[in-house]
């Protein structure tokens, strides 16, 4: 850890001499241009709406509203503007302003509800935030993500079109969008990858708390172009506030709590910030702890889950320099449900120090006129211990597996002006280190260091005033080496990988209500150690892994196409896609049993594959107030090499039909959630088939204004006490169904 701090002050060192190097703030400065401040409020509760979008029309100059619905804009060119605000929930609304030279503006603005969800901007999927989609995307904020909340991300996010959950108890529940999991998806810490290693097993779990996130944004499809290889199926950016970007000046925070009856769960949260004229700072904590999930059939043991997680960052804004750092830490501790002897335990320990910065600035008079510095160093650590308790006899513990990981993870990204054919646009370099140590002597696989190095640009060409082309390219060159441990001691393994990513769409408007958007994109994903090298069992996982050192890099064309239509009180999305992969590896069932441990042999086999599917979504206003959502979901996945042709993909998604009816009277909610899961037969060899299921669901919410906002709400999930089997649960003994009847309560309040 100490050689981490060394290396991340020399690193920070660099960084606030390269941005030396472009503009001093107190010499040869030019004067600052105007600023605009202000607040978004409801008009119907006068209550201020947190995490709106806020947007200069026709500079694409915009940002999102903190927690206590304050917003700032700055160095704004002088003259009249039209400033363009939405939120989820809200009509949009635009209101004419004049910004003066070397003055401050202040404009509010109030929103009116209505029931239709619209759009917002998903940062995560551009450079230069212009809002324009070229493949679908979701963002949740605020009231939203606490309507989900959940133990784990991936269970927050399931039954969302296109995205699944891969399960394996609550804590290493992690997101599967369209089919692909693992490191197809990738997971960011805002924008940045967090340095753990939840993508490698189904039981290894991501660490950060749900209650952390301030903001949640989903890509659905290929996104390699911007962030690399792992990122084939689609990209979560899971966004904090650690390092304050907009602030109120004295005291604002964050205090939440939530209980469910399912598995016994309390968890809480606290954030405070302090702001001043040009800097604020914050702190947050949260705590969770929750005991073996019940389902119809009784308890399933060995599914509890405790965690830990706090940072403090600051935050400045200085008129040249906007930025800050923050430390956090993440500890868990959660058992795996696999060992069928009472007496044996497994047992994940995990934590994680992480030391985030974020600097942007704008560049007076010059092509690229914004630049920006994103970095992530962190230091990961898990065991998987072995708990054992003979009858009479204390008890005692192994360690036969554990994990240790350096990683830092960068991104420079240099913004410039529309010139030419070309509207706003990017060049980025990146980098990523890694080192992976893994040990104790059930080690199924050597460790692993790592760097690759990157080069993107991403171009928008407006075609017209109701087309738009977005292309790009990414240069991506990775050296990989496999290190030596106590049961690989000889292994000398080293690969060399160059690759290129890149898309190019289009976005249509044809007219108020109306976007059309499509992309085809090459991408790419670099084979794991685990896939390459493993030979043994996974204690965690409940398998004996065997991997291939032959396996190619995967090499993914995809495209997908989407059609949204808002008008009135309808609004409608549907989105189809197709993948065709060269050397996709699947994690294959053998169908074989390794006598010595009595877990079911699995290996990694690659050839061609393809995933196709898509989604359609609604909402409708029926009534002041009465809004009924709909949306269902499909993915097909097969091998189409000669090897195994029309052979089916394992762990692929069921058809899936979800409903949702709600009331909102303005200062509260009530609605009933329904969720249909057809029988999933195409399965691949030595798979389990699962039937199909539906659940109930019912959520209630009040708002409260009294010293700020207070939101409550209480949620039943699986109402009727279902018992069902999801196909994705990778708990090897499929005789363990998924939980039953809980209620959840949580409560929120900013202030």
């Amino acid at each position: 850890m100490k050689n981490n701090i060394y290396i991340s002050i020399i690193f920070l060192s660099l960084i606030l001499n390269s941005f030396s190097s472009f503009s001093n703030p107190t010499e040869n400065r030019p004067p600052t241009d105007a600023n605009i401040f202000g607040h978004v409020i409801d008009a119907e509760n006068g209550e201020h709406i947190p995490f709106a979008n806020i947007i200069i029309k026709g500079f694409r100059i915009g940002g999102i509203t903190d927690a206590s619905g304050h917003y700032i804009l700055s160095n704004l060119p002088p003259g009249k503007h039209i400033l363009v605000a939405q939120s989820m929930g809200y009509a949009k609304k635009e209101v004419e302003f004049e910004a003066i030279h070397d003055k401050n503006v202040e404009v509010d603005i109030i929103l009116e509800r209505t029931g239709i969800d619209l759009e917002e901007v998903v940062l995560t999927a551009s450079p230069t935030g212009s809002g324009f989609r070229y493949q679908p995307d979701d963002v949740f904020t605020g009231e939203q993500l606490q309507r989900r909340g959940e133990p784990s991300f991936g269970e927050m996010l399931n039954g969302q079109p296109g995205v699944a959950m891969r399960s394996m108890g609550s804590a290493p529940a992690r997101p599967v969008i369209r089919g692909m999991d693992g490191d197809r998806i990738l997971i960011l810490e805002n924008g940045e990858r967090m340095g753990d290693i939840s993508e490698t097993s189904a039981d290894h779990s991501i660490s950060l708390d749900p209650l952390v996130a301030s903001r949640l944004e989903v890509v659905r499809g290929p996104a390699s172009l911007l962030y690399g290889s792992s990122a084939l199926g689609g990209v979560i950016n899971l966004m904090t506030t650690d390092i304050p970007d907009q602030w109120d000046k004295g005291i604002t925070g964050i205090i939440s709590g939530q209980g469910a009856t399912m598995n016994e769960m309390g968890a809480g949260f606290g954030r405070i910030t302090y702001g001043d004229k040009s800097w604020a700072a914050s702190g947050r904590f949260a705590m969770r702890q929750a005991g073996n999930i019940t389902t119809p059939e009784g308890i399933v043991p060995e599914t509890l889950m405790q965690n830990r997680d706090g940072a403090v960052g600051v935050g400045i804004n200085n008129g040249w320099l906007i930025g800050g750092l923050s430390v956090s830490f993440s500890d868990q501790t959660f058992q795996i449900p696999e060992d069928p002897d009472p007496s044996e335990v497994i047992e994940l320990r995990a934590d994680r120090w992480s030391i985030q910065g974020r600097f942007g600035m704008d560049i007076d008079e010059s092509f690229f006129d914004k630049v920006q510095l994103r970095f992530n160093a962190a230091q990961f650590g898990q065991q998987e211990v072995v708990i054992l308790t003979p009858e009479d006899q204390p008890s005692v513990e192994e360690v036969p597996l554990e994990y240790g990981q350096k990683a830092l993870s960068s991104t420079l990204t240099f913004q410039h002006r529309a010139a030419g054919i070309f509207d706003r646009g990017a060049l980025g370099f990146s980098f990523m280190g890694q080192t992976l140590d893994v040990g104790g002597f059930e080690a199924y696989t050597p460790g692993e260091q790592k760097i690759t190095l990157a080069v993107f640009t991403f171009q928008e060409v407006p075609l017209s005033n109701i087309l738009r082309l977005q292309m790009g390219l990414r240069l991506d060159y990775q050296n990989s080496k496999a290190l030596q441990n106590d049961v690989y001691p000889d292994i000398d393994q080293s690969r060399n990988s160059f690759n290129y990513s890149g898309s190019i769409g289009l976005n249509i408007r044809p007219f108020e209500g109306l976007e059309i958007g499509g992309q085809f994109a090459r991408s790419h994903r670099n084979p794991r150690v685990e896939e390459l090298f493993s030979n043994g069992v996974h204690l965690g996982a409940g398998v004996f892994e065997v991997g291939n050192p032959e396996l190619l890099d995967e090499i993914g064309h995809g495209g997908d196409l989407f059609m949204r239509f808002t008008q009135g009180i309808v609004a409608i999305e549907i989105a189809t896609f197709i993948n065709d992969f060269q050397n996709y590896i699947v994690f294959q069932p053998t169908g074989q049993i390794h006598q010595p441990s009595g877990y079911p042999i699995f290996e990694y086999l690659e050839g061609r594959a393809r995933l196709f599917g898509g989604e359609l979504s609604g909402a409708f206003t029926l009534a002041r107030g009465l809004s009924f959502n709909s949306g269902i979901d499909l993915v097909y996945g097969n091998r189409i090499d000669s090897r195994a042709e029309d052979e089916n993909l394992p762990f692929i998604p069921p058809l899936r039909f979800n409903n949702m009816l709600e009331y909102d009277f303005g200062i509260g909610w009530i609605g009933a959630t329904s969720q249909l899961v057809a029988k999933q037969n195409r399965v691949a060899p030595d798979e389990d088939v699962t039937n199909g299921y539906a659940l109930l669901g019912f959520q209630a919410g009040y708002r409260l204004s009294f010293s700020g906002q207070h939101v409550l709400i209480l949620r039943v999930d699986n109402a009727l006490d279902v018992r069902y089997r999801d196909h994705l649960s990778r708990i090897e003994d499929r005789n363990f169904f998924m939980p039953g009847r809980n209620i959840n309560l949580s409560y929120r309040w900013f202030f």
